[in-house]
């Protein structure tokens, strides 16, 4: 890893710790780059207009006794990656050929929105326990690099 990645790996966290998430342990954060500059960033948190589970006092998941790992759409959240490509979309950038910064390994759903984004490059510190996305990566030729200082 070089210092531009421990850059944008520091500011995923930064951007994280904005995370409406109610869990301790999953404010996810992420950012977009390319050629160095940073395009959208993102963090998980309720959509616009919906109440936050921070707002609400609980986590819906952990109220229903979800896994981690499984049934992605039962949350209040959207993920941090999929704001990064929401947030490019509104302002009508494109992703194609970036390198996504994440503080977790995104999930199957966030990696298919990822690959379809023109997004090549993953870089993410913690991992996830969602081997199926690891393999959509794989197969769609998107690099998945676990960030190591």
């Amino acid at each position: 890893m070089n210092k531009w990645d421990k850059r944008f790996i520091e500011m995923a966290e930064v951007v994280g710790s904005w995370s409406s998430c109610y869990q301790e342990g999953r404010q996810v954060g992420a950012v977009v780059v390319k050629d160095k500059r940073i395009l959208t960033t993102g963090y998980n948190g309720a959509p616009s207009g919906i109440k936050s589970c921070k707002e609400k006092g609980e986590c819906l998941r952990k109220k229903l006794g979800i896994p981690s790992g499984t049934r992605q759409e039962t949350c209040f959240a959207v993920h941090a990656e999929q704001n990064c490509i929401c947030q490019a979309s509104k302002l009508g950038v494109s992703l194609e050929g970036a390198t996504i910064y994440v503080t977790h390994q995104p999930c199957a759903i966030c990696t298919k929105m990822i690959i379809n984004s023109g997004i090549k490059k993953v870089i993410y510190k913690y991992g996830y326990p969602d081997e199926f996305s690891r393999e959509l990566l794989k197969e769609a030729g998107v690099e998945l690099i676990k960030y190591e200082e």
